[in-house]
């Protein structure tokens, strides 16, 4: 919530919180670490296409991944043990803008284990797709227009809806639960790609569902933002919460408040930015990060999911502990 590479091999990701402006900061001397004890737990195979784009995590401590390039769902227990749950079908010709090729990108969890998917071909198979907890094949429950790329993907129980974010016409999508018809729920320029150079051409991206409104990053703008969510469910104005986040993907929120771990996928970190905008580095390349896609926090334990895009090197699943909540704010 991530960030898709292009057929080169090209990616980004990174990171966001709820500040204006992100003031990039080294921790201060004598401080403790807030995130410590980095290991990795499984190396995955980039020549079978176990590029982890997203991440999901289940009250065990296990993680689901998306393996964007061979199409899968996998589960990962916090041991490393890594089985594939599911491979979406097969596209003959596909043909998914920027990509070119058929990738399973964000992924979400529900309460009772439904894992549901975004697809992105290029045809009439690119959606929201459904994997329910007891097995049996991925069915689509949406479909998403064949010229988008659909990236993270955010549950609201609560309202019995999904949200995704599509990369390539800087929309985010609401689906019901239960699937059928897509509405563009928020769309316009701060969710759209840059239209000149240095513009990759994927604006929105990663996205969360955090109270009464969604939050959504962009990419190529290096923005975090904020979308109310009205009474009625309509989305309200689009807030920006924090820029110049080159490259920004997917992020999570680690305690109660408006503070955000994010993945910085060119430039290997994992950061947390802090809602008076200082950004700090807590994971680095040094702890085993290759092309970071996002991040995911149970508990005092972080999740991050490496893809190795463009480095080519070590795609992997590392954890890391937390010391201490972020609170309010």
């Amino acid at each position: 919530m991530p960030r898709l590479p292009r057929l080169t091999g090209a990616a980004t990701a990174a990171l966001a919180l709820g500040a204006v402006t992100a003031t990039p900061a080294m921790p201060a001397a004598g401080k403790d670490p807030l995130v410590t004890d980095a290991r990795v737990v499984a190396h995955l195979d980039l020549a079978a296409g176990q590029t982890p784009e997203n991440i999901a995590l289940d009250r065990d401590g296990s993680a689901d991944l998306t393996f964007a390039y061979a199409r899968q769902i996998a589960h990962v227990t916090p041991e490393g043990h890594t089985l594939v749950r599911a491979t979406l079908p097969a596209v003959a010709h596909p043909a998914t803008p920027l990509v070119r090729r058929a990738v399973v990108t964000g992924i979400a969890r529900a309460h009772d284990g439904t894992l549901y998917v975004n697809y992105a071909t290029g045809t009439s198979r690119t959606g929201i797709w459904r994997l329910s907890p007891d097995g049996g094949a991925p069915e689509q429950i949406a479909a998403l227009p064949a010229d988008g790329l659909p990236n993270g993907l955010a549950l609201d129980e609560g309202r019995g809806v999904l949200y995704a974010a599509d990369s390539v016409r800087g929309t985010v999508w609401r689906v019901p639960q239960a699937g059928g018809p897509a509405t563009a729920w928020a769309t316009g320029p701060a969710l759209a790609p840059l239209p000149a150079p240095p513009a990759r051409g994927f604006g929105a991206n990663g996205i969360k569902v955090r109270r009464d409104a969604v939050w959504v990053s962009n990419t190529d703008r290096g923005t975090l933002l904020r979308i109310p969510v009205g009474p009625d469910g309509s989305a309200g104005p689009v807030e920006t919460r924090a820029d110049a986040l080159a490259g920004i993907d997917d992020f999570t929120f680690p305690g109660h408040g408006r503070s955000v771990l994010a993945a910085l996928n060119t430039g290997n970190k994992v950061v947390l930015v802090r809602t008076d905008g200082t950004v700090t580095p807590v994971l680095t390349a040094q702890d085993g990060l290759s092309n970071p896609t996002s991040v995911a926090v149970r508990a005092r334990t972080v999740y991050v999911p490496s893809a190795a895009f463009t480095t080519r090197r070590d795609p992997n699943l590392l954890l890391a502990r937390l010391r201490h909540f972020l609170g309010r704010g």
